[in-house]
């Protein structure tokens, strides 16, 4: 497991969304995009999402800029209601540190938590654009879609404990916030995400290695 990242010790990194974090993550396999280095087909031949962010990362390690991101409506969505969530969040009872980029002991590989909780806790926020997403997770938990993601921040933070959080402030009181704490899966970091985002590197190396030889003058 990696070393445990400590309460208060996020203070000093670029924050979220700033250009310092934005160069921070340059050809970085980062957590939120674990899923996309996940993305087999059922023949078990790499899919279109993990061959895109090969080619992503190699990209960004060539040019040393990170590359642009369309963003969307949901996005901007997202990205307004982030600190309205954390704060209800906190009015639950919680104590959230906010953090930037962290990186793993392993080599290009990092997460941005949405928060750091006590010392073996952090958080996740998801503000969906679409309420009938967000009103889902009262009925079946958090998105299966968010597991790599969430146990990916633990793998990177050596935290036994997430929590996640969708909030919609367009909903009644009652369904604006919806929290589940979600546990430390070691079989499915273990044998899921550790193979697959260290594969998913070895490719990016292998493929600047291939691109250096060929751009050599004949």
């Amino acid at each position: 497991a990696d070393q445990k990242i400590p309460f208060g010790a996020g203070k000093e990194d670029g924050q979220q969304g700033s250009l310092a974090w934005l160069y921070e993550r340059v050809g970085y396999c980062t957590a939120s995009r674990f899923k996309d280095a996940m993305d087999f087909t059922k023949a078990g031949k790499p899919g279109a999402k993990r061959t895109g962010y090969i080619w992503e990362l190699v990209i960004e390690r060539l040019t040393g800029q990170p590359c642009q991101h369309y963003e969307s409506t949901a996005m901007q969505h997202g990205t307004a209601n982030e600190p309205l969530a954390r704060m209800a969040v906190e009015a639950t009872g919680y104590m959230v540190e906010q953090v930037g980029f962290v990186k793993s002991s392993v080599p290009f590989v990092g997460g941005s938590p949405d928060g750091l909780i006590d010392d073996d806790a952090g958080l996740e926020i998801k503000c969906p654009f679409n309420s009938a997403n967000h009103l889902q997770c009262f009925l079946t938990g958090m998105p299966e879609d968010h597991m790599a993601q969430v146990q990916g921040l633990m793998w990177i933070t050596g935290r036994q404990k997430w929590l996640f959080a969708s909030y919609d402030p367009r909903m009644p009181q009652k369904h604006q916030l919806f929290t589940q704490e979600i546990p430390r899966d070691d079989d499915y970091i273990d044998s899921l995400i550790i193979p697959r985002v260290t594969s998913l590197l070895a490719e990016v190396e292998t493929t600047l290695a291939a691109l250096e030889r060929g751009g050599e003058a004949v």
